[in-house]
């Protein structure tokens, strides 16, 4: 099996959805060996900042010289990007190999009226390339939910929820009460759960949970955060945890969301130290200072300056809104857009095409992808500087030939867009 033959294995896999329970799911990794019971665990769901909060778990236990596996979702460039060890994304190679492994079992398990979904294959992948390479720790983020996510059969030390708001709400439900209920099946017994600020339904439907299971609730408190400073590719703040606190820490990570992002890192970092895991100051400075997560507020280009933004929900494009006005008050803005048309299209435009002084409409390489005309024409209501173009490198190409030295290009709507154009705008880099 070559990379290619292992990716088209993967995809040919019925898509993201619920399961019943996840039964099937430890029958496939009992016959893998258990692989999820070879290392500790740190587990991550949310709507908001799984990704962020992931990557900054893990840049921590890095500094901390320890081997960490992370195993995140979506990816921007490649694939395998999913699956990482120590920032390095799986070899090609043994994605083949250990595919082939994966593939043997469920085509046994397919022979008695078993069957998996494409996420439940690629969780399986990173679990057995964790376990092959005795990481330390890995931190893993869910796929969609929570209760039912193929991810939800390890046993953390520490679980965390990031922000939650609406999104997936033909899968999750149409209430945030709902749709926490669903990020709340993550929780373990016994085992603390560190919570993102929330709103107070959430918040209430997150400790029921944590009640029934026993389990510490720990909610991030803002009042122990402190802003030193917040500038487009450098923030500076302080935080505090009971008696400890960590003062002028640096992340290079945009917007205030990613300071209270940092914050639940920073929380589950030390319930892990509470918990005996040796994680030094020094550690938690650098493993900040070095975060990077491409596609989120990513500065990639001055004059113009050029903001690459995955927000594909409503919470996170309120968020990128919140951002680009604090940054780049007063400038004007070019807005290249592309959006999947099974998103909360209309709340997203609402959100971000105020801020273009020009809109670019077009459409990610991806088969949901709301067409160019369509968004143009429901981006107009907000905007009367509308074109829309087929294809994001010549959505690039427009924006770059009317834009000045002093304009802000914003890229957003879709990971998938996000993804094409980051690729893009290397080669205009190089």
């Amino acid at each position: 099996m070559n990379y290619e033959q292992a990716l088209s294995y993967i995809h040919g896999m019925p898509k993201l959805g619920h399961q019943k329970n996840l039964e099937y799911m430890n029958r496939l990794l009992d016959r893998l060996g258990k692989p999820q019971r070879a290392f500790k665990c740190i587990h991550v769901a949310g709507t908001n900042g799984k990704g962020s909060v992931t990557a900054m778990i893990g840049n921590i236990l890095i500094s901390a010289g320890y081997k960490v596996g992370m195993f995140i979702s979506p990816f921007l460039e490649e694939f395998t990007e999913r699956i990482q060890i120590g920032l390095n994304p799986i070899p090609k190679e043994e994605l083949c190999s250990i595919t082939e492994q994966v593939k043997k079992e469920v085509d046994y398990l397919n022979g008695q009226g078993i069957y998996f979904n494409e996420f439940a294959i690629i969780t399986s992948i990173g679990f057995v390339y964790f376990a092959r390479h005795n990481v330390d720790f890995a931190v893993v983020e869910v796929g969609l939910g929570g209760r039912l996510d193929s991810t939800n059969v390890i046993d953390p030390m520490v679980s965390v929820i990031t922000s939650i708001s609406y999104d997936h709400m033909h899968i999750l439900g149409n209430t945030l009460e709902a749709i926490a209920f669903e990020k709340a099946g993550i929780i373990k017994k016994s085992r603390p759960v560190v919570v993102y600020p929330q709103q107070e339904g959430v918040m209430s439907v997150i400790s029921d949970v944590g009640k029934q299971r026993n389990a510490p609730i720990i909610p991030v408190d803002i009042k122990n955060i402190k802003e030193v400073s917040l500038e487009i590719e450098r923030q500076v703040f302080d935080f505090t945890f009971y008696d400890k606190i960590y003062k002028n820490i640096v992340l290079h990570l945009s917007g205030h969301h990613q300071v209270l992002n940092a914050a639940t890192a920073l929380t589950c970092i030390m319930l892990l130290q509470k918990q005996g895991i040796d994680i030094p100051d020094k550690a938690v400075y650098d493993g900040m200072a070095h975060v990077r997560w491409p596609g989120r507020l990513e500065l990639v280009r001055r004059r113009p300056d050029i903001i690459l933004d995955g927000a594909h929900n409503p919470s996170g494009a309120a968020v990128l809104s919140d951002a680009i006005r604090a940054y780049y008050k007063g400038r004007r803005i070019i807005l290249i857009i592309g959006i999947l048309k099974d998103k909360a299209v209309d709340d997203i435009l609402s959100n971000v095409c105020p801020l273009g002084d020009y809109i670019i409409a077009t459409a990610p390489d991806n088969p949901r992808a709301l067409l160019p005309e369509e968004l143009g024409h429901r981006a107009f209501k907000y905007c009367k500087n509308v074109v829309y173009i087929e294809g994001i490198n010549l959505a690039i190409e427009k924006a770059l030939e009317i834009a000045t030295p002093e304009h802000l290009i914003l890229i957003c709507g879709s990971l998938y867009l996000v993804g094409e154009a980051r690729s893009i705008l290397k080669k205009y880099n190089e």
